[in-house]
């Protein structure tokens, strides 16, 4: 047996949820919640495999479910069920631990398809919906590689570069000299992948590079 518990604010979304898992002889229903302290501590209680759980929930929404999920190394598996997809919320979804994303409007099999290969150990991450979200996420995680690359001190010019200071006035900031900060932002350029000055200010806002290193 596949055990669930299943988490949505909509009444009428959690009766067809029962409805098309009471139709599946291979899944168990042990909890239905409306908010995402309900969800939370009936994951707690009756550690099913699976929980379906929508991100809009009343006070605790599905984001901050999944926090705590993974802060308290709970194994249960987690499945976003959605009306919609907003790529911040669905990114951070996956970054916490969620193995797979549905959409409301599906065909009800899909959900039921999603939750076998979950259950199996896979990850169900519809191409046709989601597969533009993906493609963000797999680049975010490249960037996040890129910027992991860069040693404190290139950091520090680059926080300085996003406040306009030419590179002899950095230079005099740091207490180093004009040549060690194009060296240093020489291989910036060539880490981030960028062509110059500019472009590395543009990279850098894009990127939340305009904050104080050590604020980050």
């Amino acid at each position: 047996m596949i055990t669930l518990v299943l988490a949505d604010d909509h009444p009428l979304i959690l009766l067809g949820l029962k409805q098309l898992f009471a139709q599946e002889p291979d899944f168990r229903v042990l909890a239905y919640c409306a908010t995402g302290a309900e969800a939370l501590e009936a994951v707690r209680r009756h550690r099913p495999e699976i929980l379906v759980l929508d991100l809009r929930l009343p006070g605790k929404d599905g984001l901050a479910v999944l926090r705590e999920m993974q802060a308290e190394v709970l194994s249960t598996r987690v499945v976003i069920l959605t009306a919609a997809l907003h790529e911040d919320q669905v990114v951070e979804a996956i970054h916490l631990g969620a193995h797979g994303v549905v959409l409301k409007e599906m065909a009800p099999k899909f959900l039921v398809e999603c939750m076998r290969k979950v259950h199996a150990g896979d990850e169900w991450f519809e191409r046709r919906s989601i597969g533009h979200l993906l493609g963000r996420i797999r680049q975010r995680g490249a960037k996040a590689q890129e910027l992991a690359l860069l040693t404190k001190r290139e950091r520090e010019i680059v926080y300085l570069v996003v406040q306009d200071l030419s590179s002899q006035d950095i230079a005099k900031r740091l207490s180093i000299s004009e040549g060690t900060v194009k060296l240093h932002l020489h291989n910036v350029y060539a880490k981030l992948k960028v062509t110059g000055r500019l472009a590395l200010l543009l990279y850098a806002r894009e990127h939340g590079l305009n904050g104080s290193p050590a604020e980050r």
